[in-house]
């Protein structure tokens, strides 16, 4: 970011800014000095709890950021749920008849998903839901003062454009572990006992399957984290993707550095989750 071109006093003060003018915004706000002192005293900053201020907004960034995670977190959250909802379900029933309808179905899906960009999903559940029949809001975001059912209701269609390239991956996944773990031991001795080929399956080859899933997931976080800068911006949600745009475009630099390692944090703490579900999944990682 230092290295980009654009100078964050020029981009406050305007190109007919005088250069005294400029040159003590500059000094004030710390960009004469040299780029690693500026590193180490917002790395201190950092360490003790103080994030900076904003160059744009001129308010502290942790506060911007508070205010940006009320949209962005429960959007990721929603939108891991809504593909697990649809790839889990998805998988095991095309993997129960493979070459079958479902898993024709299934496999559409998955490489449609995979080679969509989420931006354009979004693009087109704009056009093709919103505005044709008006189910939910184009964009926009009316806060979690107005209610938790409007404010849901605007995160759904962002959620879904997140959870379908997701959901695609996951659905392929889900599939081939199951066609594995088929033909275990454990499953034809369940059959043996006279458990039905549905009980077998959604009783003892699920929960086994899941190991791989919930890897997947981990994996995926990162990257529906990122996608989110970008669906934030097509739906016009006020989330940390859109100040991150807005940020980079302004060379607003201390927020691109502090947004960057909330986004890094966000995905440890997603991935420290999704290992915790191992011991709720699978019993004997307790032990």
């Amino acid at each position: 970011m230092a290295a980009v071109p654009g100078d964050p006093a020029e981009i406050m003060l305007g190109t007919s800014a005088a250069p005294d003018t400029l040159a003590a915004l500059r000094h004030q706000l710390g960009l004469d000095q040299p780029f690693f002192l500026r590193y180490l005293d917002w790395l201190f900053g950092v360490l003790t709890g103080d994030l900076g201020n904003s160059y744009t907004y001129s308010t502290p960034v942790d506060a911007l950021i508070a205010e940006r995670l009320a949209v962005t977190l429960p959007l990721a959250a929603l939108a891991i749920l809504l593909s697990l909802a649809i790839s889990v379900p998805l998988g095991v029933l095309a993997a129960a008849r493979p070459s079958g309808p479902v898993d024709l179905l299934a496999a559409l899906f998955a490489q449609i998903g995979i080679a969509v960009p989420n931006f354009w999903i979004g693009l087109l559940l704009i056009l093709g839901v919103a505005l044709t029949f008006g189910w939910f809001p184009a964009g926009g975001f009316p806060g979690w003062e107005a209610g938790v059912l409007p404010a849901l209701n605007a995160l759904v269609l962002p959620a879904i454009a997140l959870a379908v390239p997701q959901a695609a991956v996951l659905t392929r996944v889900t599939r081939t572990a199951v066609i594995e773990l088929t033909g275990e031991d454990f499953v034809r001795t369940a059959r043996a006992k006279g458990a039905t080929p549905a009980y077998a399956l959604w009783r003892h080859v699920l929960p086994n399957a899941l190991i791989p899933v919930v890897t997947m997931l981990g994996l995926q976080i990162s990257v529906l984290i990122a996608g989110t800068v970008l669906v934030e911006n097509v739906f016009a949600l006020p989330g940390m993707g859109t100040l991150a745009y807005q940020a980079l475009a302004q060379r607003d630099l201390i927020v691109v550095q502090n947004v960057a390692l909330f986004f890094a944090a966000i995905v440890m703490g997603l991935n420290f989750a999704v290992d915790a579900l191992y011991a709720v999944i699978d019993p004997r990682l307790r032990r």
